[in-house]
């Protein structure tokens, strides 16, 4: 079972850059991958981007591309997502979520951490 907490939300203005961070409580190499969605009220949560446990398999949304970028640092146990020239559009709540190796889905999520922009 795996723990993961979220932190580094916030407010920041249109343009801006904020980084959240994703401690995870078991070795971040025994999860094949690890993934930041999001979710506005009224909306589904959605997807944001995703890691491979090496590092070399990147998946963003289109909406993120070019903006947003993921990265993973198993020594930490940490997976972190910078998001520059960030939109009124990003506003929501950002989840951590990792999928165990042998599973098809995301199995283990964070409690979330707000992020703001304000335009």
């Amino acid at each position: 079972q795996a723990q993961l907490v979220e932190s580094g939300g916030g407010l920041v203005q249109a343009g801006g850059s904020l980084r959240v961070s994703c401690a995870v409580s078991v070795r971040t190499s025994s999860l094949t991958r690890m993934g930041w969605f999001r979710q506005t009220p009224g909306k589904e949560r959605e997807f944001v981007a995703a890691i491979n446990w090496s590092g070399v398999n990147i998946y963003y949304a289109d909406s993120v591309k070019g903006r947003f970028t993921i990265s993973r640092d198993n020594v930490k146990n940490t997976v972190y997502l910078q998001m520059n020239s960030m939109k009124p559009e990003d506003t929501g709540v950002y989840y951590c979520a990792a999928r165990p190796a042998g599973r098809a889905v995301f199995e283990y999520w964070g409690q979330g951490t707000q992020v703001t922009v304000s335009s």
